[in-house]
C-alpha cells in the first residue's frame, strides 16, 4: 500500500532514504503543486483579462490545443502560452505535451474556488467595476 502512495507522489520507493518522517513530509509538500502559494490578485487579474478569460471559457468545455486557442483568440500560440503561464504554474490550467503540441485543460474546481473566496470575490467585482469604468 505504501509503495503505491510513494509512486503517486513520485517518491523514491525506499522509505529509509529519508532520515525522519518530517523530511519525508517536507519532500512530499515540495512536490505537491497544490501547496504552492500564489498571489490571489494576480491569479484573478489573469483570469479576468478579456483575452485570457475567453481562452479559459474554451477550456471549460474540455482540453484544447494551443493552435486552436490561438485561432479562437486571434493571438499567436506564443501569446497563449504567455497569458496562461501564471495559471499553469499554479495548477489552475494544466498543460501537457502530445506529439510536440501543447494541450491545455482547466481545473474548473480550482478556478471556481479562487473566485468564490469572499475576499477575492470582492476584488473580482472591483476589477469588473474598473473595467466597466474604462469602457464607459
Amino acid at each position: 500500500m505504501l509503495f503505491g502512495i510513494f509512486l503517486d507522489f513520485g517518491l523514491p520507493t525506499k522509505v529509509n532514504s529519508f532520515a525522519t518522517l518530517e523530511s519525508l513530509l517536507v519532500y512530499i509538500q515540495s512536490k505537491n503543486p497544490l501547496d504552492k502559494s500564489f498571489e490571489r490578485e494576480k491569479a484573478i487579474e489573469c483570469m479576468f483579462d478579456p483575452i485570457t478569460s475567453t481562452i479559459i471559457a474554451e477550456l471549460e468545455d474540455g482540453e484544447k490545443n494551443s493552435l486552436y486557442l490561438a485561432e479562437k483568440s486571434s493571438i499567436s500560440e506564443h501569446d497563449v502560452h504567455e497569458r496562461l503561464s501564471y495559471l499553469v504554474d499554479f495548477g489552475f490550467i494544466n498543460e501537457t505535451q502530445i506529439d510536440g503540441k501543447s494541450i491545455f485543460s482547466a481545473d474548473v474546481e480550482k478556478l471556481s474556488h479562487v473566485i468564490e473566496n469572499d475576499e477575492n470575490f470582492g476584488a473580482a467585482i472591483e476589477g469588473l467595476e474598473k473595467m466597466d469604468s474604462f469602457l464607459n
